[in-house]
Parts: structure tokens; C-alpha cells; sequence
């Protein structure tokens, strides 16, 4: 139930007089309550809330009151209330435009969103990634200099390291009988086998190194789910509910290998649409007056990895489950298709582990 109140403020209906349709996103993570459109008339608007009442699929997803830890649940609302996502604007990444934010009680917070109209990233060509990338690029370079841009308690700190340690049995990794199972055998092997094994084996180090690369704002869930182009150009980043605190190339780092972990862009294509859009990345952060090492931004871009280390243990342990589902929960049609995707895509990262311990000397 939808309070009318908030309709007459947002959209001017009454109630009954609107249609709400339930929008795909993380369901695991207890911070969203859901998120819907809401239509009336000829008007949208996109209602998020915010919870930290809502049980959560596991512990790893619990809502948390502190404001620096990653899965703060107010943080979304206290970013879309401040000045930074015109900030954001200027320099390339936009946000919806917030029409909208009310507290429904001490648990719970109503955000109420621009419906941003443009093509979704799950649809872009190698173009429209390098004009976000090169857009991250200005985003980073800029907070990487004026870091008091970005000193807000309620930003995220450390995300990287809390976000990948998931309870996961890593031990799947060792285990032959696993191994031997008919969709682990036909769809992976010792590559992918091993690639996992060296990123479980150089998290600790991949972590140190990021946390020791220089600092800026990130977004931290930078993804084609997450982005839309408007037909002005212009990128926009939704779910902005980890933003923080981040090393230079982290947000990259994401975005490339999710474009084949969720199967928008060919495991086969990612040599391709890494190279380009870290230079797209690199020309933006020049154009920002960034004059670090570019080797300095590779080394964020690769190490950034890390973050995919509890991946294949939780592909093993589905496996022998059979449980299959894509993004937002929904069934998934073609399991093999997404493991074989997934190992190359892993193979891939451990490519980039391999060019970390080289640029890292």
C-alpha cells in the first residue's frame, strides 16, 4: 500500500487511481524493502524504500546502523539530500533527480525517483561503455584532488574488504567430487579451477594493495543494471547505496567483468571492451588534471578483481544444489551457458591478478 499522501505530493493522484509495477533488483540485500514504477496518468516516478526491518537472506546482507559500513541502510537517502550528486552531474555521472523522500517510520524511508528515460546498459555498445568509463575517469580524478569533496560520515569506508568476505566453502574448490559434477565438469575445469584457487589465495594481498592505492569517490556497484544513457548523452548511475570511499579504477574494475558475469557482454568480447575502456578511463582522468601514474590506475582497474574471490566456491556449492537463478531472483534458463560465461569470466580476472603482481613489482 502506497500512502496517498505521497502520491498527491509526487504525482498528484489519488489513490486507486495509479498502477505500481515491481522492478528487478537485489532481493538477498535487507537495506531495500523493494522497489517499484509507479505510474499514473502519464506520469512515472520510481519508489525505492529503505529498511533496516526487513530480515535478510543471510548475515552478509543484514542492514547495518553505522554509517561508514557498507550496507549503511540510510545512506542512499543522505546521498540523493546532499550536494553531491550535482557534483556528480558536472562532471559526467548523473543520478535521478529525487522528487521525493519521506520517513514512513523510524525503519523506513520512501525514496521517490526520477524515472530516467534512456537506453538501460544491459543494451550498450563498446561506445557507450567508453563514455562511462571516461566519465569515471573525471569522477575520480576530481575527488582523487579535492578529497574534502567527499568527507561525509555516512560514505562508505573499507567496502571492498567487507563486501567480499561472504561465507562461502571454499573448501568446494578442493573437493574432486565436486569436481566431477556434470555441470562443473562439462562448463568449467582446471583453468577455471585454478583461477579460482589464485584469487581465494591473493585476497589478502589484493586487498592491501587496493586499500593502498590512491583514494576517491566510487559508486561500488557500477554495473550495465545500474546504468542508463539518456538520449542526451548523459550516463546515469542508479543504486547509489554503497557510494564511498574507494581506490582510483575500483568502480572500472567492477563494471568490465559484470558485463559477462551477467551475460550482457561475451566472456570472448572482454579483452576488447577492457582495453577500450580503460582508455576512455585514463583520457577522462587526464581531462580532470589527474597526472598520477597511468600504471598507478591499471594497478586499481586489475587488483579491483579481488572482489569476484568468493564467486566460484558459491557457483560449486549451487551446482551441487541445482539452484539456478539469474539477477532478481527469477529461475535461470540456461545454467551451462551461464557457467561457461562465468569460468571464462574468471579466467579473465585471473589475467588481471597476473598483471596486478606486475605492476605492483
Amino acid at each position: 500500500m502506497i500512502p496517498e499522501a505521497e502520491l498527491r505530493a509526487v504525482l498528484g493522484a489519488e489513490a486507486g487511481s495509479h498502477s505500481a509495477e515491481w522492478l528487478v533488483h537485489n532481493p538477498k540485500n535487507a537495506v531495500t524493502r523493494g522497489v517499484w514504477r509507479v505510474t499514473a496518468g502519464s506520469a512515472s516516478a520510481i519508489l525505492k524504500v529503505l529498511t533496516r526491518a526487513k530480515a535478510p537472506a543471510s548475515e552478509a546482507w543484514l542492514a547495518r546502523d553505522e554509517p561508514s559500513h557498507w550496507n549503511y541502510w540510510r545512506r542512499e537517502a543522505l546521498l540523493y539530500q546532499s550536494e553531491l550528486p550535482s557534483i556528480l552531474a558536472a562532471l559526467g555521472i548523473g543520478s535521478p533527480r529525487l522528487l521525493g523522500s519521506f520517513e514512513r517510520s523510524g525503519d523506513e524511508i520512501a525514496l521517490w525517483l526520477e524515472d530516467v528515460q534512456g537506453r538501460r546498459g544491459d543494451s550498450w555498445g563498446v561506445d557507450d561503455h567508453c563514455a562511462a568509463a571516461e566519465a569515471l575517469g573525471r569522477v575520480n580524478a576530481a575527488f582523487a584532488k579535492s578529497p574534502q569533496l567527499a568527507d561525509s560520515p555516512w560514505l562508505s569506508r573499507r567496502f571492498l574488504r567487507g563486501y567480499s568476505d561472504k561465507p562461502v566453502q571454499g573448501a568446494l574448490l578442493e573437493d574432486d567430487a565436486v569436481w566431477s559434477h556434470p555441470l562443473v565438469a562439462e562448463c568449467l575445469g582446471d583453468r577455471v579451477r585454478e583461477a579460482g584457487r589464485q584469487l581465494v589465495a591473493e585476497r589478502d594481498w589484493l586487498l592491501d594493495l587496493m586499500e593502498a592505492l590512491p583514494r576517491t569517490l566510487c559508486h561500488l556497484d557500477f554495473w550495465p543494471m545500474n546504468l542508463i544513457r539518456r538520449p542526451s548523452g548523459e550516463v546515469v548511475a542508479l543504486d547509489w547505496a554503497f557510494v564511498g570511499d574507494g581506490a582510483i579504477g575500483e568502480d572500472l574494475g567492477n563494471h568490465v567483468p559484470d558485463s559477462a558475469f551477467d551475460l550482457f557482454t561475451p566472456a570472448a568480447e572482454l579483452a576488447a571492451l577492457d582495453q577500450a575502456t580503460f582508455r576512455a578511463f585514463v583520457n577522462g582522468l587526464r581531462e580532470s588534471g589527474w597526472r598520477g601514474e597511468e600504471r598507478v590506475a591499471r594497478l586499481g582497474v586489475c587488483a579491483s578483481a579481488v572482489k569476484y574471490s568468493w564467486l566460484l566456491p558459491l557457483m560449486l556449492e549451487r551446482a551441487v544444489a541445482e539452484e539456478h537463478a539469474s539477477y532478481g531472483g527469477s529461475a535461470l534458463a540456461d545454467p551451462r551457458h551461464q557457467y561457461r560465461q562465468r569460468g571464462d569470466t574468471l579466467c579473465f580476472l585471473a589475467g588481471w591478478v597476473d598483471e596486478a603482481r606486475r605492476l605492483a613489482g
